[in-house]
């Protein structure tokens, strides 16, 4: 079978390397070019890697496994099912549309291109990722081109927010790793094997040692998402960011905390989830109320739309929570899978859909802003008779974040 996994996570970073070679200057054309095109063909093969799927079997599908580094039992390891599919597809959208976003970009064009190329390859790789080595190596290589496409090509507080974003993150990911090095050692034989992991179960009944994995994960994933109280990073980083990178970061890059609370957390650590399900679920709530509140008193339409993905990714981090939280220890299997499929499809399919229209929102404020180079609600009153095309857009995408729509009726 042909390895469309690899091919799909390895094409951008060809990009990347034909690129590099290229003029900054002359070829600023080619430049964008190249990159628009290894992003269709990176979207192309997340298609066909669709069309292989079969969404009438469980389990992982479009296996890749090669040993890699023998001595430590560590695995390139590639695979996906149906939480990750849909995902895999949302990110070769969003980072093909925003590269074409950003042909307007003049300056330093070429390690823009780079960059971008760059976070789309550890973005797929973490949700292709089936080995816990791996899985962080993508998870850092993400981190590292969007503090870069903040501080250089964002507004004029650019570097505090990439400063911020990139200290919040870096603080989760330590903790993070921290948690993963703990459940290789206690896993016999030891692996970072995500699914032979899942089997081990190696933490069951281990009391301070399984809570402390599980909340240095939760610490990991949680500023990620972000979720109440580690959120006061996302509304700077959505602010200055250029356009395509508050896209990106909203479309895809928080869609990982929550994925990585699906994949790692839950089929890992079920019964310490099941133990701190319900703190999950209070922070959700408080995440969703909030969010709602402080979106509804911005006057800044990027600012608007950030906290009203805390609100979101709330919602999803309680279908998370509700997976484990409302199922008794001693549930039939039965009961425990219906209630699982039920709160843990719910929670995919708004992560899916908050990617989608969070993108268009953050696509139609750069559209405005490169026009009227203002974001303020108060300055686009009768935005239908100005721009109706742009109105039947926001017509389209404003239903998901609610809070906005009395701004196409202004």
């Amino acid at each position: 079978m042909m390895p469309i996994l690899s091919i799909m996570l390895f094409l951008p970073a060809v990009g990347i390397i034909i690129i590099a070679l290229m003029n900054n200057d002359r070829q600023a054309k080619l430049i964008r070019a190249t990159a628009t095109l290894f992003a269709s063909l990176a979207f192309a093969a997340s298609l066909l890697a669709l069309l292989q799927f079969n969404w009438h079997l469980p389990g992982i599908q479009l296996q890749e496994k090669t040993p890699w580094i023998d001595t430590l039992n560590i695995n390139y390891y590639l695979g996906v099912d149906g939480l990750s599919v849909p995902l895999v597809l949302l990110t070769t959208l969003l980072s093909l549309l925003s590269i074409i976003y950003s042909w307007r970009i003049q300056e330093r064009i070429k390690e823009y291109m780079i960059f971008f190329l760059l976070l789309e390859v550890g973005m797929l790789g973490v949700f292709c990722s089936l080995d816990f080595f791996l899985f962080y190596i993508f998870w850092e290589v993400s981190l590292v081109p969007m503090y870069f496409i903040i501080g250089i090509w964002g507004g004029p507080r650019r570097q505090y927010a990439a400063i911020k974003f990139f200290i919040y993150t870096l603080i989760g990911s330590l903790a993070m790793l921290l948690a993963i090095l703990g459940l290789y050692f206690a896993s016999s034989p030891h692996t970072f094997d995500m699914i032979a992991l899942a089997r081990q179960n190696p933490v069951a009944g281990a009391g301070l040692k399984a809570a402390l994995i599980f909340w240095g994960l939760f610490l990991g994933f949680a500023i990620k998402v972000p979720m109440f109280p580690f959120h006061t990073w996302l509304p700077d980083a959505h602010v200055e960011a250029p356009t395509a990178g508050s896209v990106i970061l909203a479309g895809v890059l928080l869609k990982m905390g929550t994925y990585g609370f699906i994949r790692v957390s839950l089929p890992i650590l079920p019964d310490t989830c099941r133990q701190f399900a319900i703190w999950i679920a209070i922070l959700a709530l408080i995440s969703i109320i909030y969010g709602a509140l402080v979106a509804m008193a911005q006057n800044d339409l990027k600012k608007m739309i950030a906290y009203s993905s805390v609100n979101h990714m709330g919602y999803v981090m309680l279908g998370v929570a509700a997976a484990v939280v409302f199922v008794r220890p001693d549930a039939s299997a039965a009961s425990l899978l219906a209630s699982r499929v039920t709160a843990l499809n719910g929670a995919v399919l708004q992560m899916f859909a908050h990617g989608i229209i969070t993108g268009a929102l953050f696509f139609l404020v750069g559209v405005i802003y490169d026009r009227a180079h203002i974001r303020e609600i108060d300055g686009f009153g009768g935005l239908a008779k100005q721009m109706p095309s742009l109105w039947s857009f926001w017509v389209l995408s404003a239903p998901s974040n609610s809070s906005l729509v009395w701004l196409c009726w202004g």
